[in-house]
């Protein structure tokens, strides 16, 4: 199993979770997180004095998929997340080593 976590625009969530429901994903969960990457923020003026905003706003999107699905999802979630423009975000897969559905025990790719 692997674990897909994307990092997107906030106003992409909507259409992210829209492809993930097309591409047959069952379930996910969804963060309001902050950072940034090589762009570093950006500054912005509010009231005649100018903020330097260093953590911006984003959704971190997780799912847990089969092996096999990998490469379905990961477009997915991409195709649906770009707008060509910088701080789209990024997509990471890691290893699952197990799972496990609290109200029946169930374990592996059956707890999905």
């Amino acid at each position: 199993m692997k674990k897909i976590e994307a990092i997107i625009q906030p106003f992409k969530l909507e259409e992210v979770k829209q492809a993930l429901a097309a591409a047959g994903v069952g379930g996910m969960t969804v963060t309001e997180v902050r950072g940034h990457g090589r762009q570093k923020g950006h500054t912005e003026i509010y009231r005649g004095r100018e903020y330097v905003i260093d953590l911006i706003a984003k959704v971190k999107v997780e799912v847990v998929i089969p092996d096999d699905r990998v490469d379905e999802v990961i477009d997915a979630i991409a195709s649906a997340a770009r707008t060509g423009r910088i701080g789209d975000g990024k997509i990471f897969v890691t290893d699952v080593i197990e799972a496990v559905r609290i109200r029946n025990n169930e374990r592996g790719q059956a707890a999905l």
